[in-house]
């Protein structure tokens, strides 16, 4: 029975953003003069409905078949190549996801809304110069139940590329990439699961946070040091702390990896959790730069996001950014959907309001109050 209680009354920092936010829509709504229109905020409604049906036809294919297009495929397809490799591509794409753009209106607009913006044929060399892949060598090893190892994207496998795109209409498109020809990564294997990787996406997604890190940096998780060597390699960049709580892992860095930076002396692991170092021993001013990155996906990333931004308001003058935040901001976008509409009294004004600048202003204002 007290487990049951415990369970029952357990609410999660998004719960209490969204009540916060939802006790101030009444109050708006209970002294507006005009109540919304709600056939003003159909196409609204509508665009959440197709970012719905879009994303899950991409994710059925990931994680059903996303090795269903093959170069024999699309010779046999196409066997004079009269058309390009990336319009064959995509017409199997589209038809493997269930898409009749010809004989339905309703495909045809998440074709052109969707997946002609979700599709990238990439070029492995402009990845496979990237400095950590050429000068970082990861030996196949096993340590307990790790595995240090390499990974394969077959030849035009559709994988996440990048994190997803907002327009200003409220659609969000995921990126989807491919290779014409086999791609390695590196990889660490978890009881032989995959735990992480140096994939294309790992490389992409990061790319902002590298070229923002200045000064005294702090990140927040370890992985294979990607991020880590990457600043490293800053001038700009006085010294980089990597806050990690498994002891493996730091092992895993230490024994194979940061032998190899060229300027070890600007890293320092700190074995500890993430909360508790921000709670006890992290101080304002210590760092001018902090990157979280801790979660795989949204689906264990919100929380933790959340976590985060409730302590981000304790360090001032020190700049905060997040991996994968256009992601985490998406799940928070459709949950206050129904609120932010209610309240808006045009659909500019909805825009407005579900764009991931304001909601980062919501965010840090609930977590601000508590």
């Amino acid at each position: 029975m007290a487990e049951s209680v415990r369970v029952a009354f357990y609410v999660t920092d998004l719960q209490r953003i969204c009540w916060g936010f939802c006790f101030f829509v009444l109050l708006q709504l209970a002294f507006a003069d005009k109540q919304p229109d709600e056939d003003m905020f159909e196409e609204l409604k509508d665009i959440r409905r197709r970012n719905n049906v879009a994303r899950q036809m991409m994710v059925d294919y990931l994680n059903e078949n996303p090795r269903f297009i093959t170069g024999e495929l699309i010779r046999e397809v196409d066997p004079d190549g009269i058309l390009s490799v990336e319009e064959v591509y995509y017409a199997l794409f589209t038809g493997a996801c269930g898409l009749d753009e010809q004989d339905s209106a309703e495909d045809a607009r998440l074709a052109e809304d969707y997946f002609q913006e979700a599709l990238c044929r990439l070029d492995t060399e402009s990845f496979t110069s990237n400095s950590y892949y050429q000068n970082i060598k990861i030996p196949h090893a096993s340590f307990g139940r790790w595995e240090l190892t390499y990974q394969e994207y077959a030849p035009y496998e559709a994988f996440i590329y990048q994190d997803i795109k907002l327009y200003p209409d409220s659609r969000e498109v995921p990126i989807l990439g491919y290779f014409t020809e086999p791609f390695r990564y590196p990889s660490v294997m978890e009881d032989g699961h995959e735990w992480m990787s140096i994939k294309p996406s790992e490389l992409e997604t990061l790319a902002d946070p590298i070229k923002k890190a200045h000064g005294r940096v702090i990140t927040f998780g370890l992985g294979l040091g990607y991020y880590t060597y990457m600043v490293s390699l800053k001038p700009e960049v006085d010294s980089v702390t990597v806050v990690e709580r498994s002891d493996e892992v730091i092992n895993l860095f230490n024994t194979y990896i940061l032998p190899q930076f060229p300027n070890p002396e600007k890293v320092r692991i700190i074995h500890s959790d993430a909360y508790e170092y921000m709670d006890t021993l992290m101080m304002p001013g210590m760092y001018d730069y902090v990157l979280a990155d801790l979660w795989h996906d949204v689906s264990d990333g919100l929380d933790l996001y959340l976590k985060f931004k409730k302590r981000e308001h304790k360090f001032p003058g020190t700049e905060f950014d997040y991996w994968a935040e256009e992601s985490l901001l998406s799940a928070v976008r459709w949950q206050l959907f129904d609120l932010i509409v209610a309240t808006s009294s045009t659909e500019e004004d909805a825009l407005h309001r579900l764009s991931d600048d304001s909601l980062k202003k919501i965010i840090s204002t609930d977590m601000r109050a508590r």
